[in-house]
């Protein structure tokens, strides 16, 4: 399980890279700057959280079990609510109307904040 948290954490931080870098020098031409602020949100997000699954992967304090359900909660937190930013960013550049998919951002950033929570609780359960 640690090898999955960490190739995924691994991931998520390169692609939040080659994102943000597409953002600040692609996007602008493209969208208007309050659109590339939303867009560089994302990219932070999914940033903050490819260095927590990284912390969680390398961290021995915590059973298998316990860092899936913390592992499951962030990855899902960050498909919805960054790929969610993503796309509605975006929207002005498709002929598909992915606003219909705005409600995924919150649910998403309530699925990152779960995944801090179940690590806090864990943290504090341990001895």
């Amino acid at each position: 399980m640690n090898r999955t948290i960490l190739l995924t954490g691994t991931i998520m931080g390169m692609v939040a890279i080659i994102l943000g870098a597409f953002g600040a020098h692609g996007l602008e031409k493209l969208v208007d700057a309050d659109a590339v602020n939303i867009f560089e949100t994302g990219v932070r997000y999914q940033m903050y959280h490819a260095l927590f699954l990284l912390f969680l992967g390398l961290y021995a304090g915590m059973v298998e079990k316990n860092k899936k359900i913390v592992f499951v909660f962030v990855l899902l937190g960050v498909i919805l609510f960054s790929f969610s930013i993503y796309l509605l960013t975006l929207n002005s550049l498709t002929s598909f109307d992915f606003s219909v998919i705005g409600f995924l951002t919150p649910i998403g950033g309530l699925f990152m904040i779960l995944g801090w929570l179940a690590l806090a609780y864990r943290i504090i359960r341990s001895q």
